[in-house]
């Protein structure tokens, strides 16, 4: 018992360095020993001293166990005798109490009269636990049917739309966070005036070329009217912009070039080109397209 307590104290020991240093250091959102290796070396340190102690503890008490008279040592030992029997004496007694169970000695108190086959019963007490767990079960019953029944608590529907309402938001902030994880699948329209001017940048690097600076269209289509060889609306630009154009005669891919945000705010850009109509347009190539 002696050696199991040591081995509580150093285990106990431990855990209040790791937590002080989790208090103490400053690591934001990381675990500090994470953050931090430096903070094993204190904990091993921790241990190696925590060891020592006990060891030197030990060694101390048999010194001065060795030196007693016989009398002093059976004395000594009756008093650790007396200590182990009250140790978690409290929890030994309401343990016991919840049980509310015969020892076996003396069961033949509780023996009903009747027999099965020689098979005779005990008549044991419900478990004290087992009853408190009941009774506690009837009253959250209760305290649940006011809320939800009488005092109009919120109904699964409430929770699950609610739980959408959250969960938009969460996806909103991760596309926020993670703008090159979109594709032609999900990409969205962006209108925030530094994605366009973002868009307008890339678009006049790379394809004033063959369309214009106004998007009227030169070797390849005008991008201002209603007309699209691929299809238009934000998926549809996205994904032409992406594998490029027609086999053989349209545009490269740029997805080897551009990232995936940035192919996002030039299709975005390009969609606010829509209905600009300038004066040396291109004639409409493609089928006139309609956003459903």
């Amino acid at each position: 018992m002696k050696t199991t307590a040591a081995y509580l104290r150093v285990i106990g020991f431990m855990i209040l360095a790791f937590f002080l240093m989790e208090f103490i250091v400053d690591s934001g959102k990381e675990l500090a020993i994470v953050k931090y290796p430096i903070i094993w070396a204190v904990l091993v340190a921790v241990l190696f001293f925590a060891i020592v102690f006990e060891v030197i503890a030990a060694a101390l008490q048999r010194i001065l166990f060795s030196g007693l008279s016989p009398e002093s040592k059976e004395r000594f030992l009756a008093a650790e005798n007396l200590r182990e029997q009250k140790r978690f004496a409290w929890f030994k007694r309401k343990y016991h109490e919840m049980l509310d169970s015969k020892p076996v000695a003396k069961e033949q108190e509780i023996v009903l009269d009747h027999s099965y086959d020689g098979i005779r019963e005990l008549d044991n007490n419900l478990p004290p636990w087992w009853t408190y767990l009941f009774y506690a079960t009837i009253v959250f019953a209760i305290g649940y049917f006011v809320y939800y029944q009488m005092f109009d608590g919120p109904t699964q529907i409430d929770e699950y739309e609610a739980e959408v309402a959250q969960a938009e938001i969460d996806i909103a902030e991760f596309k926020k966070n993670n703008k090159d994880l979109v594709d032609a699948e999900t990409v969205e329209l962006l209108t925030e005036a530094s994605d366009l001017a973002a868009g307008k940048t890339i678009y006049t690097d790379n394809c004033v070329a063959c369309h214009k600076d106004n998007g009227g269209g030169g070797i390849g289509p005008n991008l201002t009217d209603d007309y699209w060889i691929l299809g238009g609306g934000i998926k549809n630009i996205f994904h032409t912009i992406s594998e490029g154009g027609r086999a053989g005669k349209g545009m490269i891919p740029w997805k080897s070039e551009l990232k995936p945000n940035e192919m996002a705010q030039v299709a975005s850009y390009v969609m606010s080109l829509h209905g600009t109509n300038p004066p040396d347009g291109k004639e409409p190539e493609g089928d006139l397209w309609t956003e459903e």
